[in-house]
């Protein structure tokens, strides 16, 4: 510890204990409140202060206390300041706002986000204040700053597709976005209404500086056609929706993906191109350059460059944290420190971590910090290896460039391994996969990125303004062309190594471990070689402990898995969702889908009372006699489904499961099952056969689950639920119940075997809904 203090590499670990308590508030059930933190933080510090001259590990017990709870205290403002407002229910509306953000999509759909000022047929009770729609309707698209008004299909943003899965709603709410969805039809663009008073200035402002960036999307385009324009947009502006499908899977196939988002790599390319470029400008002063130091003005002109590169992009998490990054690199140049340490890096990290703590939740994060500080770490290594030479020098004509010329390549040969090898932890346990010809692809393309691409770009950017930009985007578009043939190539050779999803200690453990081998340099960072061994050895064994699980069901109860050996699931959908089945079988592995078998059956018979269209007594009663029929002709561990009505499983335990579309079979189907889905609110509670019944309700309330069933007779199951306990900011909007106005706050109930059957069956907190509504056809 002594050894590590001397070198100045405790202060490493202040942004990672920072961090860590964030994580602990953001992952808690039921998280101490602001005034329990400042209290704790308050003591803990005051204690660290009384000790500092004390016992050395007293002392630095309290510090890390102290970080901790600071780490939980700066989560805890930040979610209180997000104040989000999340949609509750899906609902068809006519939105209308003010345009701040637009994206334009690779089939000339644009994806627009909204400033919500109105909705009506029906009026939101609860609106959110941004929402982010889809409009594929051919309209003139409206600019920034303009009014759009048009009818939309409104969603709250999905939450985990299974039980430790990507949570969207908690990105949404720190993002500020309330609602997902898409226009039908196409918006109207109309007078922008007299909100009653004046914008601030920095709405003005941020709607100025998208505009900007707007125009040079659309002017990248228009002189680089096709997949490299949409490239080339997101590499200067981070637009990325203009690009293709295609092009997209073969960038992320090829373990090219992260070019295109703005990040460390854009970033110290940008400010490195400043930086060598003005340095060399100025040099060619010499009475200014034997005057001042030329290094300092060319690190200042890079800061100022980087900003504005920064500023085009939008500003979005990834830029933000490589521009800080960069700019403790330029300052230190100014005060003639070293420029790229860890203990810059580590001061970048407390920034972020202080202003947006959320952030270190998200894989953008801690990927690009893991990589950085891998590669610092990895550099520090080699200039402080021992001096050896392998090869006998010879020189020759041309022996010069050829060492140049191998060091350039052996340079970005290992930039690549490290860089692959410390972000692997989090593919693996984000994304279940990896790109395992990443190596050969980056190697082919950087130099193209870095001595082509870049370089044109940026030029072409300080060219713009005066209409002399075209042939430097048109060699940009060149560089890029020959980037989409390496990813496409590289693609072509497999699409990587799947991973089932990891034990939840996974992550932790393999990121201490990860943290102890870059951030120490005494026999301390042997502890982190061991950590990884360990979270490799989870990896290559399995997730262990866990049994598999028998039924998945989605958030909203419309997509139905039964989980068979080794790698395939019966869904009750011919076409399952992608969204849903891609995250489903990127974290299971899945190799194989069995759709339903559908019945043939002739219309039901229906009739109108009070304006409602409703099922007869008859065709619910012959809807019923057809699903115990078919009970005996189900093949075990698939579907047969009556289309938009029913469908039926028998698993090879002896459950049969019911999923249900017309919540006028829920009783019916009660009496024949063990086990029943309906994918809409129910007016009672629980099934009078004893049968478990999971409603609407029930499921917008958990979330996604997974179903590990036991014995039929007693009907045991237990249930792995993606949210526990009471809600959260980013979960409360499951929880609101429009028809009252008000939030019924009953928590999720807990996973032992014991209490979900029953709690499942009671947890349906709001008002019974009338009859009418629950066996409408319509949809209402």
């Amino acid at each position: 510890m002594a050894r590590e203090e001397a070198h100045g590499h405790l202060f490493h670990f202040v942004p990672v204990f920072l961090g860590a308590g964030a994580v602990t508030w953001f992952s808690m059930a039921e998280p101490p409140g602001v005034l329990a933190l400042s209290i704790l933080l308050g003591l803990f510090a005051a204690g660290a202060l009384a000790v500092r001259y004390g016992r050395p590990l007293t002392a630095y017990g309290l510090l890390v206390a102290t970080l901790f709870v600071l780490g939980m205290l700066l989560a805890n403002v930040e979610t209180w300041r997000g104040g989000t407002v999340i949609l509750d229910t899906p609902v068809t509306t006519v939105v209308s706002g003010i345009v701040e953000r637009r994206e334009a999509g690779s089939k000339g759909e644009w994806r627009y986000v909204l400033r919500v000022t109105a909705t009506e047929d029906p009026q939101i009770r609860r609106p959110p204040e941004r929402v982010s729609l889809l409009a594929r309707g051919k309209h003139e698209p409206a600019p920034i700053g303009g009014y759009l008004s048009g009818r939309a299909r409104l969603s709250a943003p999905s939450g985990p597709a299974l039980p430790g899965l990507n949570d969207f709603a908690f990105a949404s709410y720190f993002d500020g976005v309330g609602a997902v969805g898409f226009f039908l039809g196409a918006p109207q663009s109309r007078s922008r209404p007299d909100e009653g008073g004046a914008e601030t200035w920095w709405l003005r402002f941020d709607r100025a500086l998208f505009s900007l960036r707007d125009d040079i999307s659309t002017r990248i385009r228009s002189v680089i056609p096709g997949d490299p324009g949409a490239f080339a947009a997101s590499i200067i502006t981070g637009e990325r929706r203009s690009m293709s499908k295609d092009a997209t899977e073969a960038l992320r196939l090829s373990g090219l993906a992260h070019i295109t988002a703005i990040s460390g790599l854009n970033m110290a390319l940008a400010a490195g191109i400043f930086f060598v470029g003005l340095r060399k400008l100025l040099s060619l002063l010499p009475g200014l350059a034997h005057a001042v130091s030329i290094k300092k003005l060319a690190a200042t002109g890079a800061l100022i460059g980087a900003f504005a590169y920064l500023l085009i992009s939008g500003y979005q998490v990834s830029a933000v944290r490589a521009f800080l990054m960069t700019a403790i690199m330029l300052v230190a140049v100014l005060f003639d420190r070293p420029a790229i340490s860890l203990r810059n890096l580590a001061l970048a990290a407390i920034v972020i971590v202080a202003v947006t703590p959320s952030a270190i939740m998200g894989p953008s994060f801690q990927m690009s910090f893991a990589a950085t500080a891998a590669l610092i770490a990895g550099y520090a290594a080699w200039r402080d290896r021992p001096a050896r030479r392998w090869l006998p020098e010879i020189n020759f004509p041309g022996a010069t460039a050829l060492r140049w010329s191998w060091g350039v390549i052996a340079g970005t040969i290992l930039t690549s391994l490290i860089g692959g090898l410390s972000t692997a932890v989090f593919a693996i346990a984000h994304f279940h996969r990896l790109a395992p010809h990443s190596l050969e692809a980056n190697l082919a393309a950087m130099p193209l990125i870095s001595l082509i691409v870049m370089p044109a770009g940026l030029v072409a950017m300080l060219l713009m303004p005066f209409g002399l930009d075209a042939p430097l985007l048109v060699a940009m578009g060149v560089g890029l062309e020959w980037v989409l043939v390496i990813a496409r190539e590289v693609s072509s050779w497999g699409e990587g190594v799947g991973f089932l999803q990891p034990p939840g200690w996974f992550l932790p453990v393999a990121s201490l471990g990860l943290l102890f081998l870059t951030l120490l340099s005494s026999v301390w960072r042997h502890v982190g070689t061991l950590l990884l061994i360990l979270a490799g050895s989870a990896l290559l064994a399995g997730p262990v402990g866990t049994e598999r699980a028998d039924v998945l069901v989605s958030e909203d109860g419309r997509l139905v898995g039964l989980l068979q050996p080794p790698a395939t699931v019966a869904t009750n959908r011919v076409r399952p969702p992608s969204f849903l089945y891609d995250q489903w079988s990127a974290a299971l592995q899945l190799k194989a889908h069995v759709a339903p078998a559908e019945l043939a059956v002739s219309a039901p018979q229906k009739t109108a009372d009070r304006g409602r269209v409703q099922r007869t007594p008859a065709g619910l009663d012959a809807s019923a006699e057809r699903m115990r029929k078919k009970l005996a002709d189900i093949e075990a561990g698939r579907f047969i489904c009556e289309p938009k009505t029913w469908c039926m499983a028998r698993l090879t335990s002896g459950w049969i499961i019911a999923t249900v579309e017309d919540g006028a079979l829920v009783g019916k189907a009660c009496d024949i099952a063990d086990l029943v889905i309906s994918e809409r609110r129910t007016s009672f509670p629980a099934c009078l056969s004893g049968a478990v019944l999971m409603t609407a309700e029930t499921l917008r309330r958990s979330g996604a689950i997974e179903l590990r069933l036991g014995d039929r007779t007693s009907r045991q199951f237990t249930v792995e639920a993606s949210f526990n306990g009471p809600p959260r900011p980013w979960t409360q909007h499951r929880y609101y119940d429009w028809r009252s106005g008000t939030f019924q706050m009953t928590p999720t109930p807990s996973t032992s075997d014991k209490s979900i059957p029953d709690a499942i069956k009671g947890n349906t907190a709001a008002p019974a809904m009338p009859l009418e509504a629950t066996i409408s056809d319509n949809g209402e």
